[in-house]
């Protein structure tokens, strides 16, 4: 991209063209006087090649004026030596060929013009497409008109190019100065507007001494602009769908905590507050066994509403991107077993069974996180598991990872859902009413992606669910 886009050959001669339109004819006279008196045919064709050679090196206006001086000058050569020519054929063939290097170089010019045309054409086309690549990179609009600045200093050999924009209230500068150059020569200033939407402008800027922009040239230059002008738009209607997307989702997520939190924060209270209005009751008569049910009662829901407060801040600090691991080398075996003997009073009508792979390596992982992991994934587990039903917990290697997997015997999940339920609040378009916040899977998804690992739903045959995740073995370095 660093060939400057050049005037069209068509254009009035210029100082070479009118240099190799002389020259060459010329060169051609001096040997047609020496070979006129004995070969005619062979000085016209001296002449021919040099028209030829002055449409390519010239084109067009070059070949036509070489053409002009050459008939003049063979006329010239053979007046004066028409004495010696004594076979009127080659005469003849002469002039023939005369007008053949005359209808030969006007053709070769306009050829020659064509391809100049092609190639400038294919330059534009190139540095169009590359302007189109570096700006659709996707990168932040700054960066990108920097870049864009720097770009078309060569093809248009511009001494400087400045990019003024303001995209909702937001202002970007860019601008590009070729080194060792220096202004002051003319300025092209070509509005930045999309529609009836301005952005701002584009100043281009030649050297002391050059000529303005040709009119091929402007016309590169403003195919440029529209190009970074539809950039800008671009940016300008992302920012606003990324806004408006963003409001979409705040409102959802607010709607699904209100109503999943409403419900979840107003069951353990209310059972909490008629254990201890019962307990408190000087009316109510209640035996040992009945108090220590009811603060039973009141414990467990306690811890209910312990488990689901903590959820909320884990994703609070997750959608803030406080989620950190502080890794540390890990047995995971001994974190499975410590999660599963935590939640023991759980298991009430149900068999759970571990099945840990022996010679387990440690990992880098954070085991507080992991073992809420684990949490999260056995009592969705339990939750689902009908009465006397079994939950499997098993760790065993993998292709360079420690997998987990934890399945139960529940009704399982649909394969349409099986992504939408690591979504906050997400508990199903079947079956919406199914227990718990909503909030287990999410928090374990990003702890686990934290780990830079990967979880997933699989289905377990003859029915129920097995929410798998792996780890890698190996150091991550944050």
């Amino acid at each position: 991209m660093s060939r400057e886009v050049s005037e069209p050959r068509s254009t009035p001669l210029t100082v070479r063209g009118v240099l190799v339109a002389v020259l060459g004819p010329t060169a051609a006279t001096a040997a047609a006087l020496l070979l006129a008196e004995r070969s005619p045919s062979a000085a016209v064709a001296l002449y021919m090649l040099a028209v030829v050679g002055a449409a390519v090196a010239g084109g067009f206006w070059s070949g036509l004026v070489a053409a002009g001086i050459a008939s003049f000058a063979f006329g010239a050569t053979y007046r004066t030596y028409a004495a010696g020519i004594d076979e009127s054929g080659d005469v003849v063939a002469a002039v023939v060929f005369l007008a053949v290097a005359l209808v030969v170089g006007l053709l070769v010019g306009s050829a020659a013009e064509e391809r100049h045309r092609a190639a400038r054409r294919e330059r534009e086309a190139q540095l169009l497409s590359h302007l189109s690549t570096k700006l659709l990179s996707g990168e932040v609009p700054d960066r990108v008109l920097d870049d864009f600045a720097w770009v078309l200093l060569d093809p248009l050999g511009l001494a400087s190019c400045e990019i003024t924009a303001t995209i909702d209230g937001t202002e970007i500068r860019a601008r590009a100065e070729r080194p060792g150059s220096h202004g002051g020569g003319p300025i092209e200033l070509v509005p930045l507007v999309v529609g009836n939407v301005p952005f701002g402008s584009l100043t281009a800027e030649r050297p002391a001494g050059r000529r303005a922009l040709t009119k091929e040239q402007r016309s590169l230059l403003e195919a440029a602009t529209r190009q970074a002008a539809a950039t800008l738009d671009r940016a300008r209607l992302d920012a606003r769908a990324r806004l408006a997307q963003l409001d979409a989702e705040t409102n959802e997520l607010r709607a699904a905590m209100f109503s999943s939190v409403t419900h979840d924060l107003r069951t353990p209270l209310a059972s909490i507050k008629a254990g201890v209005t019962s307990l408190l009751d000087p009316s109510a008569t209640h035996d040992p066994t009945q108090e220590r049910d009811l603060l039973t009662t009141i414990l467990e829901e306690t811890d209910r509403l312990n488990r689901l407060v903590g959820n909320i801040l884990d994703l609070a600090k997750i959608r803030a991107g406080a989620l950190t691991p502080a890794r540390e080398p890990t047995a995971i075996d001994e974190v499975v077993e410590s999660a599963l003997a935590r939640l023991r009073p759980q298991f009430e009508g149900l068999t759970v069974r571990a099945e840990l792979a022996p010679d387990l390596p440690d990992v880098w992982v954070d085991p507080v996180q992991i073992d809420q992991v684990l949490a999260n994934l056995i009592e969705n587990a339990i939750r689902h598991s009908p009465s006397g039903g079994t939950v499997e917990v098993g760790v065993a290697r993998r292709d360079g990872f420690v997998q987990v997997r934890v399945v139960d015997e529940g009704p399982g999940i649909p394969e349409d859902e099986r992504e939408r339920v690591f979504d906050a609040f997400y508990r199903g378009e079947k079956r919406p009413e199914r227990p718990g916040s909503g909030l287990g899977l999410a928090i374990a998804k990003a702890v686990v992606v934290a780990h830079g690992g990967r979880i997933w739903i699989e289905e377990r045959p003859g029915g129920g669910t097995a929410v798998v995740f792996e780890l890698g073995m190996e150091e991550v370095h944050a």
